[in-house]
């Protein structure tokens, strides 16, 4: 265990934040998709303020953005910090009540607002390895929120260490925390140009020295089914009910294979993950993940082909299925420009973390920001169990992420020393 000096304020920012409710909403069609988010956006428009950021805006479509001033002359470009501020949808995230469960001692944890949620090395082998350090956890109704909340309080603790040590030299810097990332709609079609970075890194990702450039490619099905309603008293050759053709669809696309619960490693997934409706009428979303485009590709193709052929079967009815792309594969374009990544581990092999990339099998703001033009990997926090009730966060591993993001300033205004990047 290394703690550092930034455990203690991480620690009191992240419980902080994290009794914020940010959870984003996707069936809003405003921006951020819920107003509670404003809540922590304008705290950290306060904050950012009295630490002597400049420039600090809250822009219309809800990302708070911010510049940390180059204390050096350099021609090095401008680098970006981001994290996003919401809370998944797919649990409660309301009346958070963090915990911090003090020198962990390698046991179990037991929830204290539901003691049937328990959090086991048995079931999270990378706990064992914070033995020693400080574990903050939710109570066990709501999930924590560390996710991305850890990301927030490990940038806004860089930044205030900067503004104080303006004798550490970097270049100009540049700060955003984004709305609605949960939903995939984090990355503002405004934000790259207003960000004006050349390179970028979310604090978002997991375990100690992860520095990703690989992520899945992601996108939405819609299907909407519209049946034939009549009085079920009199509905014997009349009746055409949505919620069975549902069920046809579910029942029609594999379970045994292609699924989350079935899949890992580099292998993608159609995950249905809401479905509503009645019998008139249902809808049914999925999303469909994999780390190569003609993979992600045949998979629209399937879904499409299932309700095509459901919709053989019964043509009173109107099926229609919707494919919207989300994010795609960072790695597409950084494996074109690895300077973000290789400074990234050179500044975690110089604070004493060992770096490694592995895929990570979801997305982050990055995964659009490099789509977008602007190369953005993704920093360790330490979160964990993300987007449940056993989610948890070492605040020492956020103490190591801090000091990675301040030496990875430093190195690239040294970089800028030797020439144009």
């Amino acid at each position: 265990m290394t703690r550092t000096q930034f455990d203690r304020e991480l620690e009191e920012r992240l419980v902080r934040y994290c009794k914020i409710d940010t959870q984003a909403d996707e069936k809003s069609s405003t921006a951020p998709s819920t107003a509670i988010q404003f809540d922590l956006l304008n705290l950290l428009v306060e904050e950012l303020t009295e630490i002597g950021a400049q420039e600090v805006t809250l822009t219309g479509y809800g990302a708070v953005l911010a510049t940390i001033p180059a204390t050096m002359e350099t021609s090095a470009p401008v680098i970006g910090f981001l994290a996003h501020v919401d809370t998944a949808p797919a649990f409660h995230a309301s009346s958070v009540k963090p915990i911090v469960h003090r020198a962990y001692d390698g046991g179990e944890i037991v929830l204290p607002d539901d003691p049937a949620q328990v959090l086991s090395p048995k079931q999270s082998p990378y706990l064992l390895t914070k033995v020693g350090e400080d574990i903050v956890t939710a109570s066990g109704t709501t999930l924590l929120g560390a996710d991305d909340k850890a990301g927030v309080a490990i940038i806004m603790a860089m930044a205030k260490h900067l503004l104080a040590h303006p004798e550490l030299p970097h270049g100009k810097l540049r700060i955003a925390f984004t709305p609605d990332e949960e939903i995939g709609r984090g990355v503002h079609k405004n934000l790259p140009a207003d960000l004006g970075a050349t390179f970028a890194y979310t604090l978002d990702g997991a375990d100690l020295g992860e520095i990703v450039y690989e992520t899945f490619s992601a996108d939405k099905a819609t299907v909407r089914i519209q049946g034939v309603s009549t009085h079920p008293g009199d509905a014997e050759g009349k009746l055409v009910n949505a919620l069975h053709l549902a069920a046809k669809i579910i029942d029609t696309l594999p379970h045994v294979t292609l699924t989350p619960e079935t899949t890992s490693g580099r292998k993608g997934f159609i995950h249905i993950y809401q479905m509503s409706g009645t019998a008139a009428e249902a809808e049914m979303n999925f999303i469909l993940r994999d780390f190569e485009m003609e993979h992600l590709e045949a998979q629209g193709r399937l879904i499409q082909q299932v309700c095509e052929a459901i919709q053989a079967t019964e043509p009173r009815a109107r099926i229609t299925c919707t494919i919207t792309a989300q994010y795609r594969n960072m790695r597409y374009w950084l494996e074109d420009d690895m300077r973000p990544v290789e400074l990234a581990r050179e500044a975690c092999r110089q604070v004493g973390v060992e770096p490694f990339s592995i895929p990570i099998r979801g997305g982050t703001d990055g995964s659009r920001l490099t789509e977008m033009g602007v190369p953005t990997p993704n920093i360790f926090t330490g979160m964990k169990n993300i987007h449940g009730p056993l989610e948890y966060n070492s605040v020492q591993d956020m103490g190591r992420a801090t000091e990675v993001c301040i030496k990875l300033a430093q190195l690239w205004g040294a970089a800028g020393l030797n020439g144009p990047q």
